[in-house]
C-alpha cells in the first residue's frame, strides 16, 4: 500500500465523520420544539420516562445515534471502495428460469437444514439454460469491480450482521440470482463472487463469527466479518487498521456534538 493510498484512506474517514457529527448535532436541535422529531417522537414512552429524564433522553438518543452511524459507515466504505474499485449498486441483465428454480431449490434445502452451505453449491449454475430466461434488476449494497483483475464482486453488507431467518433467505437469494446476472453476462463464473459482510464482528475482532441465522444461509468462504470487510473496500491489509485508527482521531467532534445536543435536551444535567 502506497502512502498516498493511506493518506486518501484517512481523508474519506475524517471528512465522512466531521460532516456526520455535524448534520447530526444540526439535525436533533433543530428538531427540539419539532413534536415529530427524532428524538421527542421517542421520549414519550412513560414507561421508560418513569426511570428518569437521564434515562428517557439516552434511551431516545442511542437509538438515533446508532442508526445514523450505520448509515454513515456505509457510505464511507462505498467512497473508499471508489479509490480501487468501479462501484455500482445495481445489477441488472438476464437469469435463465432454471437458474430462478435451482436457487429456490438450495434455499428451501438451507432452511430445512438439509443441506450446509458450500460455494460448490452453485458451481455449474451458469450452465442451467434450458429453459426461458428473465431480466432482472437488483440493487445492490455494493458490486464491486476490479478493473486489474478483472474480478467482479457483491457484498450484501449489515453494519453489525443482524439477520432474521426470512432476510437471511431472501439476501442470499438476491445475492446467487446477481450472481447468475454477471456469470451469464460474463459467461464464466470465474471472475464473481458473493459475500456477506459486517462493518464490526459483534463477537469481538478476530472471534469466530457465529451468528446461526447467518452460516444457515452463508458458507464461512462467503462471510467478510470486521477487518476482512474493511480490507477488502481498503484493499490493503492493514484497510481495517487505518480505518479505525483514523476514526477515533476524529471521534471527539461525534463526541462534541453529543454535548451539543445534551445541552439543548438536557440543560441542566
Amino acid at each position: 500500500m502506497t502512502v498516498d493510498n493511506e493518506k486518501a484512506i484517512r481523508a474519506i474517514v475524517k471528512s465522512h465523520v466531521e460532516s456526520y457529527a455535524s448534520g447530526f448535532s444540526d439535525r436533533h436541535i433543530s428538531e427540539y420544539e419539532d413534536d415529530e422529531g427524532t428524538i421527542n417522537m421517542k421520549i414519550h414512552n412513560v414507561f421508560i420516562a418513569a426511570l428518569g429524564a437521564d434515562i428517557q433522553y439516552y434511551s431516545a438518543l442511542s437509538r438515533s445515534l446508532d442508526s445514523s452511524l450505520g448509515n454513515m459507515l456505509e457510505k464511507m466504505a462505498i467512497n473508499i471502495a471508489t479509490l480501487h474499485y468501479t462501484v455500482s449498486q445495481h445489477v441488472e441483465g438476464s437469469i435463465y428460469k432454471e437458474q430462478t428454480e435451482y436457487i429456490a431449490d438450495i434455499l428451501e434445502e438451507y432452511k430445512r437444514h438439509a443441506r450446509k452451505p458450500l460455494l460448490s453449491d452453485y458451481v455449474g449454475i451458469t450452465k442451467r439454460t434450458t429453459k426461458d430466461t428473465i431480466n432482472k434488476r437488483h440493487e445492490s449494497d455494493y458490486y464491486l469491480i476490479d478493473e486489474e483483475t478483472g474480478m467482479h464482486y457483491l457484498i450484501e453488507l449489515k453494519i453489525g450482521g443482524d439477520l432474521d431467518n426470512k432476510k437471511a433467505r431472501s439476501e442470499k437469494e438476491a445475492l446467487l440470482e446477481q450472481y447468475c446476472i454477471l456469470a451469464n453476462s460474463l459467461g464464466s463464473e470465474d471472475k464473481v463472487k458473493i459475500y456477506f459482510a459486517t462493518a464490526y464482528n459483534r463477537y469481538g475482532e478476530d472471534k469466530p463469527w457465529k451468528q446461526g441465522r447467518v452460516l444457515q444461509f452463508f458458507s464461512e468462504e462467503e462471510l467478510k466479518i470486521g477487518r476482512d470487510f474493511w480490507n477488502m473496500v481498503c484493499k490493503t491489509d492493514q484497510g481495517y487498521e487505518i480505518v479505525l485508527d483514523e476514526y477515533k482521531k476524529n471521534a471527539h467532534f461525534i463526541i462534541e456534538a453529543l454535548n451539543k445536543i445534551k445541552k439543548v435536551y438536557l440543560p441542566n444535567a
